[in-house]
C-alpha cells in the first residue's frame, strides 16, 4: 500500500471539503490518501512517512479578486517554496471549470516557477458533486402529461450558446426556455420555489421537478462546444436525474464519452450524429435538424420505448462504484505526474 498526503488548499481560498470528499470516493486498491485543508496543521503529520506529497492550489475564478494583493502573493510564494523543499508536488485546481475556460482566462495565480499539473472538471467532478447533493433526496418526476416541447436553459452568455439559440428560436414557440443575454426568464411557476430571484449563484445544481415533468425534451446547453476535453456539468446530470430525453450542445464526442462511462444515449430513437461532427457550425446545424425531428416524434411513444434506458442512466448516475472508477482516473493522473518527476 502506497501512502499519499494531500494539502487540499494551500491558501484556504477554495472548497477543500468538496475536494476531500471527491478524493475519498476513490477505489484504488493500492493507494491511501490522508488529507487536510489546513496549512498550519502540517506539523501534526509525519510527512516523511508518505510515498507522495501533494499540495493543491485553488484557482477558481472568484479568486481573481486577489490578483493585485501583494501580501497574498508573498505568503503564497513563501508557502510554495517551503512545501517544495519538503518534497511536495503541486496541483493547480479548478475542477469547476473546463480546460477551455482555464486557458481563455488570465493565469491566476502565476506559479510557473513551480512545476505543477492542472486539474479541470472533466467528466467526474460534477458527477460526484451531484451524486453527493442528491443521493438521499426524493423527487416526484412524472412524464405522463407534457404541455411543452423543450426545456432549454441558457444562463451565462457564451458565444456558442447564443448562436444555437438564434438558430433554434423559431422552434421554441411551445417551449420553456431562458436566455440571460435577451432577458428571457422562465415563467415564475417553473423556477425554484425557494429562490427569490432564480437563477441565483449557488442554486444551479438544485433541481425542480415541474419544468421537467411538463416538457418533452431537454436541450442541454453545455459550458463549451470545443473539440478537446469533454466537460460534463450539472446541466446534463439534472436531465438524467429527471429521466428526461435529452439532446446536448456540447463538446465533440460528448455522447460517446457518456457511453464509455456506462450511460446510454438515444441514437436508436433519433439522430445523434451531431456528436461526431468536429466542425462547430455543422454540429450546431445537425442539432437544429435533430430538434426539428423531435417535434415530429410522438413523445408518448419515445418515453415508453426508452423507459428502461432512462432508468439505466438514473441508476448509473447514483452507482457509487461506477463513479469511483472515473475518480480513479483523475487521481491516477496526479500519481503519474508525481512519479514522473
Amino acid at each position: 500500500m502506497q501512502r499519499n498526503f494531500i494539502l487540499t488548499d494551500v491558501m484556504k481560498t477554495g472548497a477543500h471539503q468538496a475536494i476531500e470528499d471527491f478524493i475519498a470516493m476513490h477505489s484504488l486498491k493500492d493507494q491511501s490518501f490522508d488529507m487536510t485543508g489546513e496549512y498550519f496543521t502540517l506539523h501534526n503529520y509525519d510527512l516523511d512517512s508518505y510515498n507522495r506529497r501533494f499540495a493543491i492550489i485553488d484557482v477558481k475564478h472568484a479568486n481573481m479578486r486577489l490578483t493585485k494583493n501583494k501580501e497574498f502573493y508573498a505568503e503564497l510564494y513563501r508557502r510554495l517554496y517551503l512545501l517544495k523543499s519538503q518534497g511536495f508536488v503541486f496541483i493547480k485546481a479548478t475542477p469547476w471549470e473546463s480546460v477551455h475556460n482555464i486557458e481563455t482566462n488570465p493565469e491566476y495565480p502565476n506559479i510557473q516557477d513551480f512545476e505543477h499539473v492542472k486539474w479541470s472538471g472533466g467528466v467526474s467532478w460534477f458527477w460526484h458533486y451531484m451524486y453527493e447533493k442528491h443521493k438521499d433526496n426524493k423527487y416526484e418526476f412524472d412524464h405522463a402529461n407534457k404541455h411543452y416541447d423543450f426545456l432549454y436553459l441558457n444562463k451565462l452568455t457564451r458565444g456558442h450558446r447564443q448562436r444555437l439559440f438564434d438558430k433554434v428560436e423559431p422552434l421554441l414557440t411551445n417551449s420553456l426556455y431562458s436566455n440571460w443575454e435577451k432577458g428571457i426568464k422562465l415563467p415564475r411557476e417553473y423556477e425554484l420555489p425557494w429562490a427569490q430571484d432564480y437563477p441565483q449563484t449557488g442554486l444551479d445544481q438544485d433541481i425542480y421537478e415541474k419544468p421537467y415533468n411538463h416538457t418533452k425534451f431537454s436541450l442541454v446547453s453545455e459550458t463549451n462546444d470545443t473539440n478537446n476535453e469533454v466537460f460534463i456539468t450539472e446541466k446534463l446530470w439534472k436531465a438524467i436525474m429527471a429521466k428526461h430525453v435529452f439532446v446536448v450542445h456540447g463538446n465533440l464526442l460528448y455522447l460517446q464519452k457518456l457511453r464509455e462511462m456506462g450511460f446510454k444515449t438515444f441514437g436508436t430513437y433519433f439522430d445523434e450524429s451531431y456528436d461526431l461532427e468536429s466542425h462547430q457550425k455543422t454540429r450546431m446545424e445537425k442539432i437544429h435538424k435533430t430538434c426539428q425531428e423531435l417535434l415530429k416524434i410522438n413523445w408518448q411513444d419515445i418515453y415508453l420505448q426508452t423507459k428502461a434506458l432512462r432508468q439505466h442512466n438514473y441508476d448509473t448516475m447514483f452507482n457509487k462504484e461506477k463513479l469511483s472508477l472515473e475518480i480513479n482516473k483523475t487521481l491516477n493522473l496526479f500519481l503519474e505526474f508525481a512519479d514522473s518527476r
